[in-house]
Formats: structure tokens, sequence, C-alpha cells
């Protein structure tokens, strides 16, 4: 038995992509407003037979079919700490998670999955989303919210959003969301050999290490030398060990804001969840260094791409997708569309991490397969 989805505000289809590669999730539908995000979901999914509604304030909810799961990342731009933070009174994007709302008050869907930006939180001093608890306990739902970060998934990525599962209490007992660790990548052996002589990736986890190590490498092996760094495309930038978050700005080159834009330092081949084809390089470089030079400061008229050597230079569309945990065919899938790089750049920004929405299915599956009265 699958548990069908209704898949709002899609975009790209972080959350259909998460879902599907856990199996299990079957999609009736989804809901987009841009039309070339709708173009790119098509091209990646062919859904065939589904229900499609380009605006969520137009769907009659007595129209669709049976529904288990609604998901979405309604609108955050009103609750982001990085605009203006309207909320609902001020800004009619933040009056879309009402959409669900309605349509969950006639649907009666078991289970709910919505994310957003975390000053959702803290907007209006708690209001706005005590506002939207109220709206769901209103219409049956008990309701579970954590805040997660992307690079804690499998993605290099920092990238906190608040995730809300409701469960509707007539027909399915919720659970904390718990989430306390972070997945970590098993060893990863490179090359074969005795202790201090093999070699190991240093994308795994490392080897316990022991007071009688003793020789080179010891009991923990030898590890590959990192290959990439990111770098703040923006003033006053810093090196990070993970790139900051994707944003629909990504395509604005070096920028005023701190803490976005993530840019790539290369020291040798780059690693392959980085690695751009030739023709997705297309910011050439106006300046060239040494691997000994001083690093120039990035300025907002001084628009650095490609270095020799030591080099940095944007990420790229494709990049930008990785990062948010979606498969090169999906990525070529929209290109062959023709598709700019600045609706790439915007999409990406604008999507879920695919890695996390997987997690949370996960745990969502196993609340439904446990015992929900389903209708």
């Amino acid at each position: 038995m699958s548990i069908k989805f209704f898949d709002m505000f899609s975009g790209i289809g972080g959350f259909r992509s998460g879902l599907e590669a856990i199996g299990g999730f079957e999609c009736i539908g989804h809901c987009e407003i841009d039309k070339y995000a709708n173009q790119a979901y098509n091209a990646i999914y062919q859904p065939k037979g589904e229900h499609y509604y380009e605006d969520a304030r137009t769907i009659n909810p007595s129209t669709l079919p049976h529904i288990d799961l609604i998901c979405g990342g309604f609108p955050c731009q009103s609750f982001s700490i990085a605009g203006r933070r309207l909320g609902f009174e001020d800004d009619t994007r933040g009056t879309l998670f009402f959409e669900i709302a309605r349509i969950a008050a006639v649907c009666r869907p078991t289970l709910l999955l919505l994310e957003n930006v975390p000053g959702l939180l803290s907007h209006d001093q708690g209001r706005s989303f005590a506002t939207i608890l109220n709206a769901l306990d209103e219409l049956g739902y008990d309701v579970t919210w954590q805040v997660l970060n992307s690079k804690d998934f499998g993605v290099p990525q920092s990238r906190n959003r608040v995730y809300i599962i409701g469960f509707f209490r007539e027909r399915c007992a919720g659970e904390i969301l718990s989430y306390n660790g972070t997945n970590t990548t098993p060893i990863i052996q490179v090359l074969p050999g005795t202790q201090g002589n093999r070699v190991y990736s240093d994308q795994g986890v490392g080897i316990t290490l022991t007071s009688g190590a003793g020789g080179v490498g010891g009991k923990t092996g030898l590890y590959l030398e990192t290959q990439q760094s990111f770098i703040d495309m923006n003033e006053d930038a810093k090196l990070t060990e993970y790139a900051r978050c994707v944003t629909a700005r990504q395509d604005s080159g070096i920028s005023k804001r701190k803490g976005e834009h993530s840019g790539v330092i290369e020291t040798s081949p780059p690693i392959p969840i980085l690695t751009p084809e030739k023709n997705e390089a297309r910011q050439n470089g106006r300046r060239y260094k040494t691997p000994n030079e001083p690093m120039f400061t990035l300025t907002a008229q001084d628009r650095h791409g490609i270095i020799c050597g030591h080099r940095i230079r944007k990420l790229t569309p494709r990049e930008c997708w990785r990062l948010q945990g979606f498969k090169d065919e999906q990525f070529n899938r929209a290109l062959e569309t023709g598709l700019s790089d600045s609706r790439l750049y915007k999409m990406a920004g604008n999507a879920v991490t695919v890695n996390v929405i997987s997690y949370l299915g996960e745990f969502i599956k196993k609340i439904y397969m446990r015992g929900c009265d389903i209708a």
C-alpha cells in the first residue's frame, strides 16, 4: 500500500524526489504557479494522469482524489530574516499557508509535511507560528516540528529550515520529531593494504585513534587531502567547510549580503559532487593568480571568476542542484528544456533539500504503517 500525496507549491519537486527515493509514496498531483519551475517539474517527473493546478487559490478540494499526505514548502519570503518579514497581514504570499489549511479541511489527509524558513518561528514574536498551530489544531491536527540543517543529511550545504509534520488525531497517533545527530558517511577505503599503508577518502568518517598507533598513519590509515573549500562571494568573504545556503539570488554575483553565495576554491581537481562540465563553467575569469599569491579582495566592482592554480569560481547551476540533493539526470532533463542559468539557479534556491525529505519520509512512513486508521 502506497501513501498518496499531493505536492503543493512544488517548485522542481524536492518533496517528490525525496519521498519517491525511499519508496512507498505515490504522487497524485501537484500545484506550481511559476511556469518555468513547472516546466522543469514536468521534464523531470513526466507526470501522466495526475492532477495539476497552476494557482493554489483556484483548487476545488472536492475534485481531488483520496490524499494521505499534503506536502509543501509554502512561500517563505514573508518570514525570512533576509527580507522585510511582513507576515500574514501585509504580504499575500504568507497567506498561502491557509490554502493548505483550506484543502486539508475538506480532504482530511492523515498527514501533513510542511517546510519554511526558521524565521517563521520568531516572526511577530511568535504570533505568526502560533496562528499556524492554532489553525491546524482547529482542523484536528497534532503537530511536531524541528529545525534541521541540510549539511547533516549528506549534502555539503548549510541550510537551516523548519519542518512541520501534522497528524490527523482522529486517525493517527503522532510522535515527537527529535533528530539529535548528524548523518555520517561510512568509512571509504580508496586503496587497500595494511594499516599505515591503506588510504581512506576524507569524505567518510575517520578511524578511531589509538594510543599505540605507531608508524606513518598508524592505525588510523592515510587520508586523501581535502580538495575543495567554499568561499563567500561577497565582501568580507570567509572560508567555510560547507556551502552557504543556496538562495534564489544565487546568480547575483558578488553581493553585499554577508553569509551567502558560496563560491568554490579548488586546490586540485574538484571532488565529484561539484565537478562542473566544461560548457557549464560560463563565468570566464578576468584576472589570474598563482598559488603563491595572496588572495585578492572580492568586491562588487571586480567580479572575479575562474583562477588558475588555486582558483575561485561561482558554483554552477548543476552544482547548486546537487547541493539540494537532486541527481544529474534530473538536472539534465530540466536543462534540455532550454531553461537559462538564472532560472536554474533560482529553482535550486527555492527548492527543499531532497535528502532531508527522504529522512522525514521514513519517519512518516514508520508512523503510517505502524497503525494509522486509514480512511
